[in-house]
């Protein structure tokens, strides 16, 4: 209860929320850390997966990258990269982009591969190109799944940035990591409840996108027979801790 108390007053305390140490700021460089992470993860996971998924080559690639991505630890990715890059945003910055690439590549491919021959090939006999069959057919039937691996990055890139404070990242990690070089539970608990609640809206906002996509016609839900997250699928999407 004594620790409880503590946390509602540092939560209380205006001095936690001004300045370059504040709530705000610190949210404020997470949010930028684990939102340009992601934005660049999509920006080479999705062309490759869609290439990947609508080709057939390269699954094996696929494959590897999801499981070397389950194998290494987070920190040691962060450590691996502050001898090329010093202390800081910019050591952190690539460390959560190849985090969250596995699932966005594998979740892109299982979706573009579970979708129905028959949709492709009336796309092909309507004498469309292969990437018109890619973008207006494929591509929206898969939207579920690859808002699935989206939301399974985002979550994983929001939890783990916390440890961006250990190579002076800043962000929501800075109150653990002071929290125990002053032996204040009541900060390490703040900053802890701070990452938490910022995850879970997080995973609240993608699951309600994702849930949309699944809506429209055409669109492969996800567990359904042959998509992504269902027995059958050789590239089921990793859990938030797999990676």
């Amino acid at each position: 209860m004594d620790l409880l108390r503590g946390v509602a007053t540092w939560f209380s305390d205006p001095g936690n929320w001004s300045g370059s140490n504040g709530v705000p700021w610190r949210i404020g460089e997470h949010v930028v850390l684990s939102a340009l992470a992601v934005a660049l993860a999509v920006a080479i996971a999705l062309p490759a997966g869609l290439a990947i998924g609508h080709t057939g080559r390269g699954e094996r690639i696929a494959t590897a990258v999801a499981g070397l991505g389950r194998a290494v630890p987070s920190y040691a990715l962060l450590i691996l990269f502050v001898p090329l890059f010093g202390l800081g945003f910019s050591s952190a910055l690539p460390a959560l982009i190849l985090l969250a690439i596995p699932p966005i590549l594998v979740n892109t491919v299982a979706g573009i591969r579970a979708v129905e021959a028959d949709g492709v090939e009336a796309g092909r006999g309507m004498g469309m190109t292969g990437v018109q069959v890619l973008a207006r057919v494929e591509l929206p039937a898969a939207m579920p799944a690859i808002v699935a691996g989206l939301r399974t990055s985002a979550v994983q890139v929001v939890a783990t940035a916390t440890l961006a404070a250990l190579v002076a990242g800043g962000g929501l990690g800075r109150y653990i990591v002071d929290g125990f070089a002053l032996q204040q539970d009541d900060r390490i608990l703040a900053g802890a409840v701070l990452v938490a609640f910022l995850a879970i809206g997080t995973d609240r906002a993608l699951t309600a996108a994702q849930r949309r996509f699944e809506r429209r016609p055409g669109s492969i839900p996800i567990g359904a027979p042959g998509a992504p997250g269902a027995p059958s699928s050789p590239f089921a999407p990793p859990g938030p801790s797999a990676v």
